[in-house]
Order: structure tokens, then sequence, then C-alpha cells
């Protein structure tokens, strides 16, 4: 049974062009993307959503915006959240994906889709490098800054904190010796596109289990060897554009 999938975006939306190609590519499978929604008008992932055939919808956030008080903030927040919920229930959206929403969704938000939703943070160590304020560049110049050898992406379910929520897959990649902020975001990019789709595809498979605040995975029947396999078609596919930008990932990586 096919599973609808709603995305949420504020940026140029890399991780979520790289669902669209694994669905394309037939190697996530018993998956459509419903619906792209972004709080930010000019998002290139809004542009991403039309060129792919999929219902783009645009919902004014409240990034940018100043309130008299916390507590006006947080009803605004709530109003807006109530609105993204609304047009995700419009598709029948059973799981929710962030790809760069730069929003912090609110419990409201978090209770309607208790453990359907999944978020994508570019670190590993999650401890030292997320939570509030840390996201993007950011990130990789705090790894940087502090001589870290290794850092990574991490992909988890969501919960009522921020980048708190149970871990569902990670990948660690080297910090290497030139690097700045670009060359290790990139690195990381690489595998945040693999990574997603197959944490998308092990909750679509009924495979992931939270116990005790942690995700129990089940790979039994072979299943991660036919991933890595039907995977192959993807990294070929990514290894060609990463080409036509003059940044072969043999180099990269």
């Amino acid at each position: 049974m096919t599973k609808i999938i709603g995305v949420l975006a504020s940026g140029r939306g890399s991780d979520f062009q790289s669902i669209i190609d694994h669905i394309s590519l037939g190697v996530l499978k018993n998956a459509r993307i419903g619906v792209l929604i972004s709080n930010n008008a000019d998002a290139y992932a809004l542009k991403r959503a039309e060129q792919a055939g999929i219902a783009p919808a645009h919902i004014e956030g409240i990034q940018g915006k100043k309130f008299p008080s916390r507590e006006a903030r947080e009803k605004e927040r709530e109003i807006f959240d109530k609105k993204v919920v609304g047009v995700l229930k419009q598709y029948d959206v059973d799981l929710v994906v962030l790809a760069g929403f730069m929003q912090v969704l609110t419990p409201f938000f978090v209770d309607e889709y208790q453990w359907r939703i999944m978020n994508i943070h570019p670190a590993k160590n999650m401890e030292k490098y997320s939570g509030r304020g840390m996201y993007g560049g950011r990130v990789h110049e705090a790894v940087l800054k502090a001589g870290e050898k290794e850092s990574g992406c991490t992909i988890h379910y969501v919960d009522k904190g921020v980048d708190t929520g149970p871990i569902i897959l990670q990948h660690t990649v080297p910090v290497k010796l030139g690097d700045d902020a670009h060359t290790l975001a990139d690195r990381i990019l690489v595998y945040e596109h693999r990574l997603y789709s197959k944490a998308i595809q092990l909750h679509i498979d009924g495979r992931l289990k939270i116990a005790d605040g942690n995700v129990e995975k089940d790979y039994s029947g072979n299943w991660e060897e036919q991933w890595n396999d039907r995977e192959k078609a993807y990294i070929e596919y990514q290894e060609a554009e990463w080409a036509k930008i003059g940044k072969p990932l043999e180099d990269l990586l």
C-alpha cells in the first residue's frame, strides 16, 4: 500500500529533491509525495515541487516577525501549525518529512503526527551540535572550530524538543585537512541524500519501533541487502549529477 509523504522545506530543498529522485528511480517503494509546504514564498523547493508535478503550498511563517510577548509568538506559531496540519490532512499524509524546515514545530503539531515526523540534521554528535540556533552552516563552522576529526548526519523522529527525538539512522564522514564549512557541508550532503530515503523506507515498511526512547530497526529477511542493491541506481545517478556541477564524488568524499 502506497504511503503519502508530506514534505516541509524552507530553502532550496535538495533533500526534498533526493526523495523525489529515489521514488522516480524505483529505489524508494510504496511511497508518493503528496504535497510540499514551505513557510518561505521564495523557497526553491516550491519550484522543485512544481517541476516534479507535486502540489506546492506556501503558508506564511513567523520567521523575521516581531511579537509583543512570548505568549503572542507561541499563539502565532500554533495558528501556523494548524494551517499546515490542515493542508497535510487534505492530502491524507501518512508521514511528515522535514527537509531544511526552519521553524520549530509546536506540541500541537507533534501530537497530531506522533512518531510520524522525521527530521534530518547535518551532524552526528547530537549532544554538542544540535538544538536551537544550531543549523546549516552554523553546525559545520562549530565542528571545524572545535577541531573535530569527524562529523556526519542524523535522521531522527521529531518529539517536542529541538533535535531531541529518537535517532533512526546516522552516517559518519571525516573532516579533512583544509576543509571549510562549504566543503564539509557538501561531503555530508551526499550522505544526507542517500540516508533520508532509507529511513523513510524503513518507516513505510513498518520496520521501525520505538522502545524506551530508542529506535529499534528490523533488517530481517535481507531487507538491508535489498535496499543496498536498489540504492546503486541512485548512487550512479548522484555521481553523475555532482559531476555536472564540477564536484566529482571521488574528490569530495
